[in-house]
This record gives structure tokens, C-alpha cells and sequence, in this order.
């Protein structure tokens, strides 16, 4: 990996090297996902089968688009039970600590007559969309769908690619049952999203979606919002780790390379005020690329993205990561919770040498499903909140209103809206 010092310069050029990985700059591939998302409009389930043909050699008809309860057995059987079982304690991990988010309804009845209060109700429906084959995640299927159980979502569906074969991976299956899908149908790319949208013949409309994809599903996602809700446009993986001389440098090369895997795009950085920690972990990650078997894909996520950044202080490593708020964020020094407290910007921290990423993303039970690319600055991870929606509720009495109608009017009346001053006025005529 590269190492710099850390200065104002480096950092300037780093964020521009990571802001170039943004979906913002997939225009290229816009009018082939608008295509996409039009044929799904006009044709429906036709439009589905046919892309699905076109895109994943499948053939899918009205009889096969939807996964049997035969198919869900079958894909148990094929995940074996020792995965089965873990899975099953990752669901209920990730339950446990997303009831903890979980908010009523509340009212503020006072003595002038006034009522106000917010209702809070889950959204109906829920799509997730899930990829297919060699990128298929069944972590990610308990991620998504088990905060839309806890907030009470009464229709959850899971869209996800088939093999040539017409079958979906069993583990991605599995999940789905554990976590609580109500229906799965086999359609993937944008129009697995387009079709969950604005529905088809078989294929529900949703109010929101959710889940990771291609850079086509990121683009559709972003074509379809407004005519339902999602979760975000998710960019390429990224770890940052900030370390001090007490880290241990066979851990942090570890930690790095656990992201950089996942594709060419994905970015690992280390910021440490130790250059003896900065060239014990260049060593480590040069051992570890003799045996991983994606060294291939994580020497060019390296190159691309991955630094080594040498700070002067701890308070200008913290400042950096700040900046660049990381979507996952490790924190290896001699005090990490005192670091945490100065961390603004980040999609989940992990806390000292035995909170690895990789522990979040399979089984504590925080969402890792998180805010990429900077967005950690005005985002938060998948949540219950994001399946539930508010209702204001005002309820006020002759006698309240009549303290304050005459404010009400003349604010009304400044911004030159007369009829809402009337609405006000003829109360108390």
C-alpha cells in the first residue's frame, strides 16, 4: 500500500480519490437503467421474464416467478444445518438490538384545550431486493429485512436473481425464511426494481426499498425515488482504521484486507501517528496477499484506493477521519473510547482489537447496512425508524385558538396567503 504524510494536501487528494467511486458517477449507464425501468412500466411481468431471459439466461414464467415453500425446504437442506444455526443466532441478535429503537406514539394534552402529538406506524409494504450468485449475501437478507419485522411491516417481499438453472442460492433462501419474508420472486437488476415500484401482474407495488446491488440496481433505485422510498445509494465498500503504536499490526493489515475483497472500487485506509505501526502493517498485508484467495481483487482495490496515511498527532488522525467518514471505522489506539468521543463522522465504529469489522457485519446485531462515500455526515445505518412513518396530530380547543388567531392572521397575511388568514378568521367572527 501507499504511505503518506499525512497534510492538508494528502487529505485534499484523498477525498477527491474516494468522491471519483461516488453513484453520482454512473451517468454513463443512466439511459440503459431508464430503458429498463420504462419497459418494466409499460409491459409488467412480460418485460420482467424477458430481461430476466436477456440478463441472467433464465427462463421465467408466471408459474416459476415465485419460490415455493418446497424450494425454501430444498434450500435448508442445501445450507446445512451448522449454517442454518448460525444464521439462526445472528436473527436474533440483530432483533434484539433493533427493538431497542423501536418508538410509540405520543400525545401532549395541556390545559388550554391543546392536543398535539405524533402517530407512528409502520410503512404496509416492504420490498428487499437481495443479489444473486457469486454476490449473493444472506447476512445482508437479516440486515434488511428483520428491522422491517420489529417495526411491524405486515407484507415483507425479497426480490432476488436466479441461476441459469431457475434456482436461487440457498442461503440467501434460508435467510429469507428465518428473517420473516412473506413472498420471494426471482427477478433481479433494475428490473427487480422498477417491478417493486410500480408492481406488475405478480409482483407487488412497495413503498420502500431496500437492500444492496450492481451499479444498475444503485441507478434504478435512484431513477424510482419519489414513487417510493429507499434506503440510500449505496457506493463501494470502505474501511478506515485509526491505530497508535499499541495496535497490533498483523490485526489492522487483517482488518484492511476484510473490506478490500469485496470489489476493485472498495477502499481501505489506515491513519496511525506511528511509523513503525505504518511499516509492520505494509508487512503483514504484503503475507497476507500470498494466501487470500481474492488477492487478485484486493491488490487492485489497494491500488486504487487503499493508503497508509502517517498523522503527526491523534487529534489530526481524528480530524482526517472526520472528513472522510468512513462507512466502517476502527478504532485500534491505547484509549480507543476517548477517540470514539471526538468521532463525528462514521457508518459504524468498532471499538478496540477484538471488535474486528467483520463482527458487525455477520452477528452483533447492529444494521450493516451503512452510509457510504461521506454520507455518514448526514446519514445513519439501516433502522427501525426508516419502516416506520409519522403523522403529526394538532388538536386545539375554541379557547386555544382564540389566544392566537390574531398571530396566526397577521403571519398569514405577511406572506400575502389572505385565505389562509380567512380560514383562521371566520372562527371568530
Amino acid at each position: 500500500m501507499r504511505t503518506l504524510k499525512l497534510s492538508e494536501n494528502t487529505k485534499k487528494d484523498l477525498l477527491n480519490d474516494l468522491l471519483k467511486r461516488s453513484p453520482n458517477n454512473y451517468g454513463q449507464y443512466e439511459t440503459v437503467v431508464a430503458d429498463i425501468i420504462a419497459q418494466v412500466r409499460e409491459k409488467g411481468d412480460e418485460a420482467v421474464f424477458a430481461l430476466t431471459s436477456k440478463f441472467d439466461h433464465c427462463e421465467i414464467t408466471t408459474d416459476t416467478l415465485k419460490v415455493t415453500k418446497e424450494e425454501i425446504e430444498e434450500a435448508y437442506a442445501q445450507a446445512g444445518s451448522d449454517f442454518v444455526d448460525v444464521m439462526q443466532k445472528s436473527a436474533e441478535n440483530i432483533r434484539l438490538f433493533h427493538e431497542k429503537q423501536l418508538r410509540s406514539s405520543w400525545f401532549d394534552p395541556r390545559p388550554d384545550g391543546t392536543i398535539l402529538g405524533m402517530k407512528m406506524l409502520p410503512i404496509a409494504t416492504a420490498g428487499v431486493y437481495v443479489p444473486g450468485g457469486k454476490a449473493a449475501y444472506p447476512s445482508s437478507v437479516l440486515m434488511n429485512v428483520i428491522p422491517a419485522k420489529v417495526a411491524g411491516v405486515e407484507r415483507i417481499i425479497m426480490l432476488t436473481p436466479p441461476g441459469a438453472d431457475g434456482k436461487v442460492n440457498p442461503g440467501t433462501l434460508a435467510a429469507a425464511n428465518i428473517a420473516g419474508v412473506d413472498e420471494i420472486y426471482k427477478a433481479g437488476g433494475a428490473q427487480a426494481i422498477a417491478a417493486m415500484a410500480f408492481g406488475t401482474e405478480s409482483i407487488p407495488k412497495v413503498d420502500k426499498i431496500t437492500g444492496p446491488g450492481n451499479i444498475f440496481v444503485a441507478l434504478a433505485k435512484k431513477a424510482c425515488f419519489g414513487y417510493v422510498s429507499i434506503d440510500s445509494i449505496a457506493g463501494p465498500s470502505e474501511i478506515l482504521v485509526i491505530a497508535d503504536e499499541t495496535a497490533n499490526p498483523r490485526y489492522v493489515a487483517a482488518d484492511l484486507l476484510s473490506q478490500a475483497e469485496h470489489d476493485e472500487l472498495a477502499s481501505a485506509i489506515l491513519i496511525t501517528t506511528s511509523e513503525s505501526t505504518a511499516a509492520k502493517v505494509s508487512e503483514e498485508i504484503d503475507g497476507f496477499l500470498s494466501s487470500l484467495s481474492r488477492s487478485d481483487t484486493i491488490r487492485k482495490s489497494l491500488d486504487n484506493y487503499g493508503y497508509i496515511l502517517i498523522a503527526d498527532s491523534l487529534d489530526s488522525a481524528i480530524d482526517t477521519a472526520n472528513e472522510i467518514a468512513s462507512e466502517h471505522l476502527e478504532i485500534l489506539t491505547k484509549d480507543p473510547y476517548s477517540v470514539m468521543t471526538k468521532i463525528r463522522n462514521a457508518g459504524a465504529i468498532f471499538l478496540g482489537e477484538y471488535s474486528s469489522e467483520p463482527l458487525g457485519d455477520y452477528f452483533a446485531g447492529p444494521n450493516h447496512v451503512l452510509p457510504t462515500n461521506g454520507t455518514a455526515k448526514f446519514f445513519s445505518p439501516l433502522n427501525v425508524d426508516d419502516f416506520m412513518k409519522k403523522t403529526s396530530i394538532i388538536a386545539y380547543s375554541r379557547e386555544a385558538l382564540e389566544k392566537v388567531h390574531k398571530d396566526i392572521e397577521l403571519f398569514a397575511e405577511r406572506e400575502g396567503l389572505t385565505a389562509h388568514a380567512n380560514s383562521i378568521k371566520v372562527r371568530f367572527e
